[in-house]
């Protein structure tokens, strides 16, 4: 592998992760954080590291992204915090190659859709459960309004990730 197929990937995933620690700090509203919206661009991501050098590069990324993640939510947030977020992120990183790869014989826009989908719900259900369960925070409504968002970008992002596969393909 080329050490350029890494840097750019890395790059965008420390930069997403690194925005989504902080933005995640700013609620929108009752239900919403600015996070909810810069963190799914991560499957973005994985999935057209997926698509155009294989699930070998997708998942070097993903852990690039966890180290960055964990370096900075061990300083942005309660230990409780870090290692939610840190658990969530990789779980879900890794079904996302998981469920790409299993699919991606399928229409272009079938394998980012579901697997962005999957690691989506999984994400919220261990991030929001790890981070706040037993707590009397209103985390339920959170949770519900991240899963919808990044359910909604799992959709607007697939012209982005087309658009990215074919200029990165094309020779």
């Amino acid at each position: 592998m080329k050490a350029r197929q890494i840097v750019l990937p890395a790059l965008a995933m420390a930069a997403i992760v690194l925005t989504s620690n902080l933005l995640v700090q700013f609620p929108l509203n009752a239900w919403l954080t600015w996070g909810a919206f810069s963190y799914p661009v991560a499957y973005l991501v994985t999935d057209v590291c997926n698509r155009v050098a294989g699930p070998s590069l997708a998942r070097r990324v993903a852990w690039l992204g966890f180290a960055t993640g964990l370096a900075c939510s061990s300083v942005l947030a309660p230990v409780r915090m870090a290692v939610a977020s840190g658990s969530a992120f990789i779980v879900s990183q890794l079904l996302d190659v998981a469920v790409f790869n299993r699919l991606r014989q399928l229409s272009w826009w079938k394998a980012p859709l579901l697997g962005s989908v999957a690691a989506s719900v999984v994400d919220t259900a261990l991030f929001f459960s790890l981070a706040f369960a037993g707590r009397s925070f209103p985390w339920l409504q959170l949770a519900a309004g991240d899963l919808a968002v990044k359910l909604a970008m799992a959709v607007v992002l697939l012209p982005p990730y087309r658009a990215l596969v074919l200029r990165f393909t094309r020779p």
